[in-house]
């Protein structure tokens, strides 16, 4: 698949053995039992190294499955209340948002505003400074309040990772 006519060629160890055609460097590399393949194209001549793709891609792969099951996925689970939420409601709710930091999930918190309410965002304000203190040693606000809309968002993260600047 190389289509060039010149080609700078790596061999198995690293070792640089210099420009040649390209035909004596892929039939250097067939009596080896390798592959010839192309890995920086854009270089004058082109660099081609001398290796067993197949072993190559293998291991890429194997790298790339090692850090996916080293990462963590973290979730952003979203509670909605409204501004004249009762108190067992509010707790009930409040009870989700605890669980889903304690669980290394980020929680967002939505106050929903009907009709006229929205004349009223002091009263979600005020709901929003409840949650944050009855959070406030399982969570640190990532996003303080900010409207968009009919609805005011906040943004809780866990303790213990850095909260990300928004």
């Amino acid at each position: 698949m190389i289509r060039v006519k010149e080609v700078s060629v790596v061999d198995e160890d690293g070792q640089a053995l210099g420009t040649m055609p390209t035909y004596q460097a892929i039939s250097m590399a067939l009596e080896k039992g390798l592959d010839l393949v192309e890995v920086a194209p854009t270089a004058v001549p082109p660099v081609c190294r001398v290796m067993d793709y197949g072993k190559f891609k293998y291991r890429q792969s194997k790298k790339a499955h090692e850090a996916k099951k080293n990462q963590k996925v973290i979730h952003v689970k979203e509670v909605k209340f409204r501004p004249n939420t009762d108190q067992h409601d509010f707790e009930f709710k409040l009870k989700h948002v605890q669980r889903f930091l304690e669980n290394g999930d980020k929680a967002k918190v939505v106050i929903f505003f009907r009709g006229r309410e929205i004349v009223h965002r002091e009263l979600g304000e005020k709901l929003l400074e409840r949650i944050v203190k009855a959070t406030e040693e399982l969570a640190l606000v990532e996003q303080s309040s900010k409207q968009e809309g009919r609805t005011l968002v906040m943004v809780l993260a866990p303790k213990g990772k850095k909260p990300v600047k928004t």
